[in-house]
């Protein structure tokens, strides 16, 4: 009877445990949403939770450009895992512009003018974890990525 008393009072333990840490996503995920749809951002943020700093990666996606809804979240988690390295790893960024005059043969000239912008960015983000996505009210799919920062890696 005594083990059986322990065993239920760990179970109950552990429950309450899970439920807490369900409900503080919950509300830290509400908290974002709120954030993003007060103003509006992508890219990458360092956010602190109460005990805790993340690093959230945000952005959003046409999703009548995609044909099936794994490809849509597949192109989201490459591109918030290249927006993460680019924040941990920095990015070698190269831009050429050519400028190309021609004469016409009545006597005007047309300009074409090309810009080539390059990013290099070598680096792996990993533990990068979908947190949560929605609907924009311009139809977008906004999509939130989350991974925990060391104290170290925090940025301000």
């Amino acid at each position: 009877m005594r083990k059986q008393n322990i065993l239920l009072c760990l179970l109950m333990a552990l429950g309450a445990y899970a439920q807490s840490y369900n409900s503080d996503r919950v509300s830290f995920t509400n908290f974002l949403v709120r954030m993003y749809n007060d103003a509006p951002f992508e890219g990458v943020r360092a956010v602190d939770d109460y005990d805790n700093a993340f690093l959230i990666s945000v952005l959003a996606l046409d999703k009548t450009k995609y044909t099936t809804v794994s490809t849509l979240n597949r192109v989201a988690s490459v591109k918030a895992m290249a927006q993460a390295s680019r924040y941990f790893n920095g990015a070698n960024i190269t831009q050429d512009m050519i400028i190309r005059t021609s004469e016409k043969a009545d006597g005007s000239s047309d300009t074409e003018i090309i810009e080539n912008i390059r990013e290099n960015s070598v680096g792996y983000v990993k533990a990068l974890e979908q947190l949560t996505n929605f609907t924009r009210k311009d139809g977008l799919q906004v999509f939130i990525f989350i991974t925990p920062l060391r104290n170290n890696e925090k940025k301000h």
